[in-house]
């Protein structure tokens, strides 16, 4: 139940709910549950809450689109800038406040999602085992 509970909280804290998967991450270091097991839960459920944000951003452009928010001529643009340099970007998805538009964005402009998912999921998971090396 414990890396049930972590994967969902750290799924949630991926999207744009205010929830923070750090501190139950903490909690069941300490408490002595598997490290490897954790980390697994922990980046799994952050790295597909990221993906939730992910498709969400592509349907999101149909929205945008019909409102009128969104100039064709500017998403091209946009969508060019993101290939180019998208994976570097897509490194920062760990990162708070930032992180979660960043995968919505990716999701918006079409970024391609096999590396998208790999790079979240090794952003994610980065940031999962250095914030564990603090309570090692």
């Amino acid at each position: 139940m414990v890396y049930l509970t972590l994967f969902l909280s750290s799924f949630a804290a991926a999207t744009f709910l205010p929830v923070v998967s750090e501190a139950v991450l903490a909690y069941d270091i300490t408490a002595g549950y598997n490290i490897y097991a954790l980390l697994g839960a922990a980046t799994i459920g952050n790295t597909l809450g990221s993906c939730v944000n992910y498709f969400l951003g592509r349907k999101g452009l149909d929205y945008l689109e019909r409102k009128k928010y969104v100039k064709m001529t500017s998403f091209k643009k946009a969508e060019t800038m993101f290939d180019r340099y998208g994976a570097v970007v897509l490194l920062l998805s760990w990162a708070p406040v930032i992180g979660d538009p960043i995968t919505f964005v990716a999701g918006v402009l079409h970024y391609d999602f096999k590396r998208f998912f790999l790079l979240v999921l090794f952003a994610k998971g980065i940031r999962y085992i250095a914030f564990a090396l603090f309570f090692i």
